[in-house]
């Protein structure tokens, strides 16, 4: 690795599996210190475990106001400064909007967008005194174009991205950057529930299966995302090298959202 990130320290909301954890670790390795925040406290600690020594755990509910100002405040304590936030805890959801209900659409927008703006909330403070830093957020192609049967899912990620955007003009003055990853299909847990949710083969539906190998062939490169694809644009993000980028909604797509 090339230490692109010495010196820096960062958050991961999300980073008990999936592409938090896998970004949790690719920071590590590329110099930082990092944060390893999730609601699954014992996989938090997990993956502060694989990386060793330069990695802390927290348990954060990150819906919750308190207990995300405690999170930040716990980096700055354990790492003096908080350079880099990547909001990437979040659910998935099958659900049309007509189907939905008034809690189901509540939920998602609490967890994928509401929870966004509560971790940069409580990190722009510091990043503005410290003269800079670096807001990732997850967010979907799903928030750049339409995707069956995930409405709430969706308009949750669409904020994301305004969200992105007003953040870079607000904070940009301050140094502060923020950009939106936008990744189409990676098969974590949370992608796999989706699909499981939209599976119904007793009723000559597709399996599981059949969606993800019909997945991968709506993407020009023939594949899926994997979790290091979203880990590696994180990094880069993170890093000195794109401080020139600001309020950006970034597709990792493999040429979906093009073709």
């Amino acid at each position: 690795m090339t230490q692109r990130l010495a010196g820096k320290s960062a958050v991961v909301t999300g980073a008990a599996s999936g592409i938090g954890r896998a970004t949790a670790q690719a920071f590590a390795a590329e110099g930082a210190r990092v944060l390893c925040a999730d609601i699954d406290g014992n996989g938090a600690e997990e993956t502060a475990r694989l990386i060793g020594p330069t990695a802390r755990a927290f348990r954060v509910d990150v819906t919750q106001p308190d207990e995300v100002c405690a999170m930040v405040e716990a980096c700055v304590a354990a790492f003096v400064k908080i350079d880099v936030l990547f909001a990437n805890a979040g659910i998935g959801e099958a659900g049309t909007a007509a189907e939905l209900t008034l809690e189901r659409w509540n939920r998602m927008l609490a967890i994928n967008l509401t929870s966004v703006w509560l971790c940069a909330k409580y990190a722009l403070p510091h990043m503005v005194r410290q003269g800079g830093g670096s807001l990732i957020h997850q967010s979907s192609t799903a928030g750049l174009v339409g995707v069956g049967g995930i409405a709430h899912y969706a308009a949750a990620k669409a904020g994301v991205i305004g969200l992105t955007r007003q953040i870079a003009v607000d904070y940009g003055p301050q140094g502060v950057r923020c950009n939106a990853i936008c990744p189409s299909t990676i098969p974590t847990p949370l992608v796999t529930k989706v699909w499981q949710e939209r599976s119904a083969p007793q009723a000559g539906g597709p399996s599981t299966a059949e969606q993800i190998a019909a997945a991968a062939l709506r993407h020009p490169m023939r594949r899926l995302g994997r979790v290091d694809d979203a880990a590696n644009l994180a990094v880069f993000l993170a890093s000195d090298e794109s401080t020139w980028i600001t309020g950006q909604a970034l597709a990792l797509d493999g040429g979906f959202t093009i073709a």
